[in-house]
């Protein structure tokens, strides 16, 4: 996709449990990409807004060894190394574009965290699928000691922070739905700046099940973070709060969590609309 020159670009909207990408194949990723990020994922209805509306917009280019490459650009245009719900919808997307038959699409693609296997069942016509995605290791997250916790608004019980290839700060509260996470998130994230930080607001709701609400960097508040619930699935494990299987409860939706080397994340993925914009159009703001 280079703007300009290749006219007319195909998306295909897609969510995983209410957090949603749009979805397009193209030889590289274009230059262009946090500025069309912007427009297409903006959720505005005035009728000179060009936005489609979404948390992020996926670009899905081949590399040189025969393999799909994934690049993620949040709704601000900022880019995310990986997403374990964008994954899952670009798995989702492979599996219609390649017509893989069989009932299963296995396939590893490049992220700018590593590679990461998914897997999805179902056929290339389905509107939903499930798809597993294995989300690596997590390691050690950003130093979090200048952190203002009662910026939260809530008593925090414990306070960790994971990295997935991607840094989150991970708090285990009474009840998540007590935080003003429209205050408390970006009030959290500011000590990150500039790298920035996911931040999860968790409760223990017994051995096998978490309830998170996600404030997203570089998209805010967001129904789901596939990522974010591996982070706090592992967190919560290594407190001894829960066991290696984890049903992550989120505002969109439930998906489970495999806490292992490596972690791995199971849910479903949405197809929805497909559109077709010219990215010179939405550039120019028509």
């Amino acid at each position: 996709m280079t703007v300009g020159e290749t006219g007319p670009v195909e998306l295909t909207y897609h969510h995983g449990l209410g957090n949603d990408f749009l979805v397009t194949f193209a030889d590289e990723v274009p230059a262009e990409g946090p500025e069309l990020a912007r427009r297409l994922c903006a959720r505005g209805s005035g009728s000179s807004d060009p936005g489609i509306g979404a948390d992020g917009l996926v670009v899905g280019t081949p590399t040189d060894d025969g393999r799909w490459a994934f690049t993620l650009f949040n709704s601000d245009g900022s880019r995310a190394e990986v997403s374990g719900n964008g994954l899952r919808c670009f798995g989702h997307a492979l599996l219609r574009r390649t017509g893989a038959t069989g009932g299963t699409l296995d396939v590893v693609v490049d992220t700018a965290a590593g590679p990461r296997r998914i897997r999805v069942e179902g056929s290339p016509s389905d509107a939903e699928v499930r798809a597993a995605v294995e989300m690596g290791s997590a390691g050690p997250g950003p130093s979090f000691a200048a952190v203002d916790l009662s910026l939260a608004g809530v008593p925090v019980h414990h306070a960790a922070s994971a990295d997935l290839g991607n840094p989150h700060l991970v708090l285990v509260v009474d009840d998540p739905d007590a935080v003003d996470l429209a205050v408390a998130g970006p009030a959290l994230e500011a000590f990150f700046d500039p790298v920035g930080c996911n931040v999860h607001f968790v409760a223990v709701a017994d051995r096998s099940t978490l309830r998170l609400r996600p404030w997203e960097r570089g998209a805010g508040i967001t129904e789901a973070c596939g990522s974010g619930a591996c982070a706090s699935a592992h967190v919560a494990h290594a407190l001894g709060l829960v066991d290696d299987e984890v049903t992550v409860g989120m505002p969109g939706g439930s998906a489970t969590v495999a806490v292992g080397q490596p972690i791995v994340l199971t849910g479903p993925s949405v197809r929805g609309a497909d559109h077709v914009v010219d990215p010179g159009e939405v550039l120019a703001g028509g």
